[in-house]
């Protein structure tokens, strides 16, 4: 589904993402781990087209989308949240569904609106204002139902559990155990805390000063030196 080649960015003399090769089927569930500054939030940037790439390539479907626009990328598939909550000030639960979903799509579906309020448990704020009336637990949540309302076949899940008190992260992860079976799409999900993305995850990939230095099961993984170094700077854990 997804295939990067040899993708890079650069801003000026910092390079964020170096030659990072990486694929993603539709049936994967991926952790993106590293340290603070390693280029996640910039590789997503760059798959979902907020931010331009230096050389490679990214290729969705089989198709080039290195220079494709960020709405020709979200209706071929390609859906995402922030880490930072960002509601569309100004309008209901509901109307940010409904224009996630023309942007996505290019179509309203009222039943898909309600079947996503029910699955991340907003279906009782769907008339509250997005912005003001929501607790942290809910615009995570809202997050995830902008996400899947444009239809994605592939979902890049940004630290959705940060901030999370430990009732309110328990509850969200009950959910999003279930998202991949319910909308059938693949999901990368960058998150810090390596028990939750063993508990989510088969496969994880490791980025570094901008580079991939792992990919494999959560056991490879996390008992890798390479991996270890990274984050503790010590040869073993």
């Amino acid at each position: 589904m997804l295939q990067l080649e040899n993708l890079s960015v650069r801003f000026g003399g910092l390079t964020a993402v170096n030659n990072v090769t990486f694929a993603v089927g539709t049936q994967d569930v991926v952790g993106l781990v590293g340290p603070n500054g390693a280029g996640k939030t910039t590789l997503f940037n760059a798959i979902s087209g907020l931010v331009r790439p230096t050389g490679g390539s990214i290729r969705f479907d089989g198709a080039d989308v290195m220079h494709a626009p960020l709405y020709k990328r979200a209706r071929m598939g390609i859906g995402r949240t922030f880490q930072i909550p960002q509601p569309m000030h100004q309008l209901s639960v509901r109307e940010n569904l409904l224009v996630a979903q023309r942007f996505g799509t290019g179509k309203v579906d009222q039943n898909k609106i309600d079947e996503i309020l029910a699955f991340t448990s907003l279906d009782g704020k769907g008339c509250r204002n997005a912005a003001t009336e929501l607790a942290l637990t809910e615009l995570k949540a809202l997050e995830v139902a902008k996400a899947l309302a444009t239809n994605p076949k592939l979902l890049l899940l940004d630290e959705v559990l940060a901030g999370l008190e430990t009732t309110g992260k328990r509850r969200f992860m009950n959910m999003l155990k279930n998202l991949h079976a319910t909308f059938g799409v693949g999901i990368v999900i960058i998150e810090h805390d390596i028990e939750t993305i063993s508990n989510l995850c088969h496969r994880v990939a490791v980025l570094n000063f901008g580079q991939l230095i792992a990919d494999g099961t959560p056991d490879e993984v996390f008992s890798d030196p390479a991996v270890i170094k990274s984050y503790t700077g010590a040869e073993h854990a």
